[in-house]
């Protein structure tokens, strides 16, 4: 299972659009306070289409309280300063848990976390002079490669016959 973690995040927008990467994936979302915004606040709604009511999330207090709730699965770090690409990891085992963690917007994950968690920090490649990518992009980017792993665990590949259908374009 696939799990997104947001440390301490600020941006409402941020937030709304991994709520939707969290539905459209099928991924457990977990959100650490304390919270730039209002979970209620018309940007999280605009921003997630309002699928908030089709998926799992999570609230805690702190980075402990998450730790000591989630103690069955592998936390992978996303940093600028991981020593490793997002792809060098191996997340293809259906059966484990994957917490993917991104922290706020401002200052990222703490150093004195990432220490501790250094063997599973990870950078998605980019040119020098860019510091980092937007959250929900760095978050779509990890979910993506996790589930190309997983041969996407059951996602539909083609658009749904309760939506257009696959052959839409063809009529």
């Amino acid at each position: 299972m696939n799990h997104i973690v947001l440390f301490e995040p600020e941006i409402p927008q941020n937030t709304g659009n991994i709520m939707r990467t969290a539905v459209a994936t099928n991924s457990t979302l977990h959100l650490i306070k304390p919270f730039g915004f209002s979970l209620d606040d018309k940007e999280i709604k605009r921003s997630s289409v309002n699928y908030t009511h089709n998926f799992t999330f999570y609230i805690y207090n702190s980075f402990n309280e998450f730790m000591e709730k989630n103690q069955n699965g592998i936390y992978i770090f996303l940093t600028r300063y991981g020593l490793k690409k997002h792809t060098d990891l191996d997340y293809s085992d259906k059966n484990k848990n994957y917490y993917f963690i991104l922290g706020k917007e401002s200052t990222g994950i703490p150093l004195e976390i990432l220490k501790e968690h250094i063997d599973t920090a990870i950078r998605i490649p980019m040119m020098e002079d860019v510091r980092a990518l937007n959250v929900s992009n760095a978050c779509a980017i990890i979910i993506y490669e996790a589930l190309r792993q997983q041969n996407f665990n059951d996602l539909s590949i083609f658009e749904p016959e309760s939506l257009k259908g696959k052959d839409h374009i063809l009529k």
